[in-house]
């Protein structure tokens, strides 16, 4: 198991005098310890952008808000992931769609990928494993036959290179459109606490829209964001607007989640009054 104790014992007199720094500076929140961070960690994977946020479920979610993720659009993930990849997709209302892994590296099997696109199909989503990279040659070749994006889970592979066949070299997670990773104490790159971060080459990831700032997802309960109340579905894999339950004091059609309320719809109002919905419509997809 992963001793987490050993490793602050090796480290300690370099992390405590942070830890000072930090609290005599008392800029917890976006201060220039973070600034710092996200500079260097761009520097040694060779990014443009490097966005932290709250954790890698975060990320995943800031990349398909970025992406422009609509409510019915499919999402090819690995079958064998932490939950949060799928959960992800399901939160904003899309629909992951489960593809086989390669028995060796327990990788997404890129052939699996291409049996599951769809017309409805927007991403791809590969999770690199125990320090080895999926395919990212094969799976963006699919990608770009068919006009997908692809957000790279990192969370447990930072550091790891992709060699590609022309002998070009690339860190995992710089790959596709946007990459994505966890500091989950016991990832590889690790924090105290909890934390996560987005790469990207691209300032415009959707192509409509600039890069949300640094934030951290609402949970799935009622919020009050200034004098503006913001309800959350009754169940994550509520289907938005076509569920029985949800109303809106607006007549504009309702966002599929408290995430993309809280940032694109915090001047309406929001209610389901049935609970839970009666015939969600959205979930997982396994074809």
């Amino acid at each position: 198991m992963v001793d987490l104790y050993g490793q602050y014992e090796e480290l300690k007199a370099e992390i405590d005098a942070g830890m000072r720094s930090v609290i005599a500076e008392s800029a917890f929140i976006n201060g220039p310890a973070v600034g710092a961070f996200a500079r260097e960690l761009s520097d040694y994977l060779g990014v443009r952008h490097t966005l932290p946020c709250g954790n890698g479920t975060d990320a995943l979610i800031l990349a398909l808000m970025a992406i422009g993720l609509a409510p019915g659009d499919e999402v090819i993930v690995p079958a064998f992931t932490y939950a949060a990849t799928a959960e992800a997709v399901a939160l904003l209302g899309g629909v992951p769609v489960m593809a086989d892994v390669d028995p060796v590296t327990f990788g997404i099997d890129p052939e699996s990928i291409r049996r599951l696109v769809s017309p409805r199909t927007r991403a791809i989503i590969p999770v690199h494993l125990f320090g080895q990279p999926c395919d990212m040659e094969e799976i963006l070749r699919i990608a770009g036959t068919h006009g997908l994006r692809v957000i790279e889970d990192n969370a447990q592979s930072l550091g790891s290179e992709v060699i590609f066949s022309d002998g070009t070299r690339r860190f995992a997670g710089t790959i596709g459109d946007i990459g994505c990773t966890s500091f989950f104490p016991t990832k590889v790159l690790g924090c105290f606490g909890d934390g996560g971060a987005l790469f990207t080459g691209d300032d415009r990831p959707s192509g409509s829209d600039a890069w949300p700032r640094t934030a951290k997802a609402p949970d799935t309960s009622t919020k009050r964001w200034g004098s503006t109340r913001v309800s959350t579905p009754c169940k994550p894999r509520c289907c938005g607007p076509s569920c029985p339950g949800w109303t809106s004091t607006s007549p504009a059609a309702a966002p599929p989640h408290s995430a993309t309320r809280a940032v694109w719809s915090m001047s309406r109002a929001w209610r389901c009054p049935q609970r839970p919905p009666a015939a969600p419509t959205c979930g997982v997809s396994t074809r």
